[in-house]
Order: structure tokens, then C-alpha cells, then sequence
């Protein structure tokens, strides 16, 4: 049967030639064709005549009340699963043949009985008024430094207006991370929005305790930074992500962009996250070149930005515990012995933890995440452990005393060799190497150590790391004046008068 398209085709050629021939190849169909419908002047929907009754007995017959009465009840039911449980009953009557039959009578039922469906209402946007804020994990991109996966999200920033965005990598919904992350794209454009809509995470927002389940309230932070830049804060319903929906559907378009970039590339290794970071900053600049015409009608009614940054860090005033630790949001960081009783300045930010004392920086630790962790670095102790060698054995954090699996077999081997007392301090003398020098400039020497058999002591570790020298004495050249023999023959001849 051909379809009304063809058969107006059809008529409209013949009108114009008279020529079945030509007509039916115009309409794309058999002349045979073609003349019986010229013949009939009629359409296909009208030469089929209406009836009420099935052509063929229906595959459906003996389960379509069972199948209808589970959809009532579930309607969530997918038609290939309903399908899958009818088909292994032996009274079905359905054979694999039937699935395309099940299926469109499943979707004819849904869209007569079903229940309604969600309608997404599009949204007019207006230049310049609104930057939506919100996290997506990155993990799947598979991006390594240095063979090391590297485990991220982005911090994403959107104009629904122009679809102009930015992304900053991040390694948590932190404020912190926030602040960075809007601070970027506020900095790339030099302009300020009147209003910044973010989801309900508890960066932005906390619930409150006298309407629990309710709208959340901000959080004074927020509030702060909404208040440096002049933004009105705007959150969702909870549990409504669609209506963010611009960067919820830019989260995924970024991630899909930055995979094609990286297949481009031919690999997903960077030496260093600074590289990765240049990389996506220029996958960025080229999403958002197609872009300008509609960003600077946005710019042009933005507001510019205030004079000055927020810190993206929130500082802490730890006290050096006598066990060399600091604590710092609920985790211990281990600090050089010698700071014990001082009094720390510590600024926290996203990524690490940089330690002060007083104005003069000390140093950098990465940043603990999960809770009540501990990070010790056995550099800031084992001049104490040399002093006091009996505490290795029961120290609370001795994992920590182990830089790789190749210095914990050395220990085991060590005190297994020379007894415990003895193997512990011949191993924190390896370890106060491994201080002195690194893990790395260690590491191989103990490999070999390891691989030998018999006995073996940590003098003999530093002298294959740091060969003796021996000490050659430089002897004065030695240059007789004769001068000095007339004195002395001259001094004989007096005496003998």
C-alpha cells in the first residue's frame, strides 16, 4: 500500500501530463500501481474499509489481563521485563517472535491508560541575569598523572543566556571548592551577575532543625560570598535537579566535549595536574568561542566586580601537641618535633593545608578527606623514634613508619634476622637514610639487600647509597735551601775554635 504523500504526488502529475508512466515513476511507485489508483480516484485511506474485527488471531490474548493489571499496579514495569516473566510461563502462548507485537501494544496501552508523564516547561532566559552553579564527578574521563587515576570533579559554572561556561577541577563539594570554582568563571568574564542558582548542597545551604524536610536555609558563609559580590542566591526544590536543568545538561555535555578532546589527544596521561589543567582550560576557550555573540549582550548588563577577592582558605590556629601532631577539621597532621608547644597558623584550602609559623611559611601537607583520619610523615620523626627506639613497637600510627611495601619487608627482614630490639633499631637507621636522602634513592638498594641471602645491617644500606671516601693527607712540597748548609757549617767551625 502506498502512503497519501505518494498518492497526492501521483494525482498532482497526472493532472499536469495525462501519463500514467510518467506519474508512477514521479510518485515512486509500479505503474500497475499507479493506474488502479488514477482508476478508483480514491486515497488509500479510502479504498481501506473500516472494519471491527482481527485479521489474524491475537499472540496476546491469553496474557494481556494479567499484563494490564500488573502495569495498574506497577506502572514502572518495563514492557521488555513483563515480557521476559510472561514468556517462561508454559501457558503464555508468546514465543520470542511476539516481543515487537508485546512491545507496541504496551506503549498503545501507556499513552490511553498509562499514568501522566512529566512535561518540561522551556524557560525563557534574559541577558546577564543568572549563573547556575553545580558538581559533576569526572572519574569516568579515566584522566592519569603518571600512571596515578585521578580521582576529580568540576566545579561548573553556566550562563543559561549564552550557554557560556567554565569548570574548575575540584576533589570535593566543599565551600571551599565553591569559592574557587566562582571566583574562576567570575574572574574569565569580569563581570558579576545579579543572581547565582545553586542545587541544596550543604556548601550552599543546611537544613533547618524547626522544618525539617522543608527549604533549606544558607549557610552564613554563603551568604558571605553572595554578599562580596552582590548575588542574590537562588536554590532549587529538593530533589528537583531538572529545574537547574542548563548546567545539570552542560555538566554532561562538558564531560562528553573534554572525552573527545582527550580521544583527539591519543591519550589520557598527563605528567602533572597542572598539565590537565591547561588542557581543559583550552577545551573550554574553544567550547565557548561559537558563543561571544550572545555572551556580550550579557556582559553588557552585568554588573563589574568588586575590587578585591574572597580567600579561598579558612584559617586555623592549632596548638603542636607532644606527640608532634596538629589537628585541623577533626584529622592530625603530623609537624617537625622541634614546633612542640608553638602555637601554628594554618590556611586550609581545598587541596592542602599550608602551615605557619607566626608570618614565616613551614610548609605544605595535601589535605586529609573522609573522617578522623591521620597523617603522620615519619621525616618529622624519627630523630624522637632513634631516642626512644622501644615506642616503635606499639606506636599507634607505626603504619605510617612504612613509606612503601618494600621498607616493611626490609623491617620484617631486619628483625627477623637480628631479633626484635636489635632489627628495630637497624631499621630506623634505614629509615633516618631514607630521611636524609629519599624513598626513592633507598628503595632500590634495599631491593637488592633483600634479594641477597644472609644477614645484612643498615651500615651496610648507606655505604652502597653514600660510598666512604677515603681521606688522603696532602703533604707540603719539600724544597732543601743550600743557603741553610753554609749557616750550619759556618756554626760548626766556630764552636771548634
Amino acid at each position: 500500500m502506498i502512503t497519501n504523500q505518494q498518492y497526492q504526488r501521483l494525482m498532482s502529475e497526472y493532472k499536469k501530463t495525462g501519463k500514467i508512466t510518467t506519474s508512477a515513476l514521479k510518485a515512486d511507485m509500479d505503474r500497475q500501481t499507479a493506474r488502479k489508483y488514477i482508476e478508483a480516484g480514491q486515497s488509500p485511506a479510502q479504498q481501506q474499509a473500516p472494519h471491527a474485527w482481527r485479521t489474524r488471531p491475537d499472540p496476546l490474548a491469553q496474557v494481556w489481563d494479567a499484563v494490564t493489571a500488573m502495569l495498574r499496579d506497577a506502572p514502572e514495569l518495563e514492557a521488555k521485563t513483563l515480557f521476559e516473566h510472561f514468556l517462561a510461563r508454559p501457558d503464555s502462548g508468546l514465543a520470542e517472535h511476539h516481543l515487537r507485537t508485546f512491545f507496541r501494544r504496551v506503549r498503545q496501552w501507556r499513552a490511553t491508560h498509562g499514568p501522566e508523564q512529566e512535561v518540561f516547561f522551556a524557560q525563557e532566559r534574559k541577558p546577564g541575569e543568572l549563573m547556575q552553579l553545580d558538581w559533576t564527578y569526572a572519574q569516568e574521563l579515566q584522566v592519569t598523572i603518571q600512571g596515578e587515576v585521578l580521582d576529580h570533579l568540576f566545579c561548573h559554572c553556566v550562563l543559561p543566556y549564552s550557554n557560556w561556561e567554565w569548570a574548575t577541577r575540584c576533589l570535593s563539594e566543599s565551600f571551599l571548592s565553591l569559592v574557587s570554582g566562582l571566583q574562576a568563571a567570575l574572574a574569565q568574564l569580569g563581570k558579576c551577575p545579579p543572581h547565582l542558582g545553586t542545587d541544596n548542597s550543604s556548601a550552599a545551604t543546611h537544613e533547618l532543625e524547626a522544618m525539617p524536610k522543608r527549604p533549606r536555609g544558607y549557610n552564613s558563609d554563603y551568604l558571605e560570598l553572595c554578599t562580596h559580590y552582590d548575588l542574590t542566591p537562588l536554590t532549587i526544590n529538593v530533589g528537583c535537579p531538572h529545574e537547574q536543568g542548563d548546567v545539570e545538561s552542560g555538566n554532561r555535555h562538558l564531560k562528553r566535549r573534554l572525552g573527545q578532546h582527550l580521544l583527539l589527544r591519543g591519550s589520557r596521561e598527563f605528567a602533572s595536574v597542572e598539565e590537565y589543567d591547561r588542557f581543559v582550560v583550552g577545551v573550554l576557550r574553544a567550547a565557548n568561542a561559537p558563543r561571544q555573540p550572545r555572551l556580550v549582550e550579557e556582559l553588557a548588563v552585568m554588573r563589574p566586580l568588586p575590587a578585591g577577592r574572597l580567600a579561598e582558605y579558612r584559617e586555623y590556629a592549632p596548638v603542636v601537641s607532644s606527640q608532634s601532631l596538629i589537628r585541623v577539621k577533626g584529622h592530625a597532621y603530623s609537624v617537625p618535633s622541634r614546633l612542640i608547644g608553638h602555637t601554628l597558623r594554618v590556611e586550609l584550602h581545598e587541596a592542602v593545608l599550608q602551615v605557619y609559623l607566626g608570618r614565616e611559611f613551614l610548609l605544605e601537607l595535601p589535605r586529609l578527606r573522609g573522617a578522623r583520619r591521620t597523617q603522620v610523615d615519619f621525616r618529622h620523626l624519627i630523630t624522637a623514634l632513634l631516642r626512644k627506639p622501644g615506642a616503635f613497637l606499639h606506636y599507634r600510627h607505626r603504619e605510617a613508619l612504612y613509606p612503601s611495601p618494600v621498607f616493611r619487608g626490609a623491617h620484617d627482614r631486619l628483625v627477623a634476622d637480628h631479633g626484635e630490639r636489635p632489627g628495630v633499631l637497624e631499621y630506623l637507621q634505614v629509615l633516618q637514610l631514607a630521611a636524609e636522602k629519599t624513598v626513592e634513592a633507598v628503595e632500590p638498594v634495599l631491593q637488592a639487600q633483600l634479594a641477597r641471602t644472609g644477614k645484612w645491617r643498615a651500615l651496610q644500606v648507606r655505604a652502597a647509597l653514600v660510598p666512604a671516601s677515603g681521606k688522603v693527607i696532602a703533604l707540603a712540597e719539600l724544597t732543601p735551601s743550600l743557603c741553610a748548609y753554609d749557616t750550619l757549617l759556618e756554626s760548626e767551625v766556630t764552636h771548634a775554635r
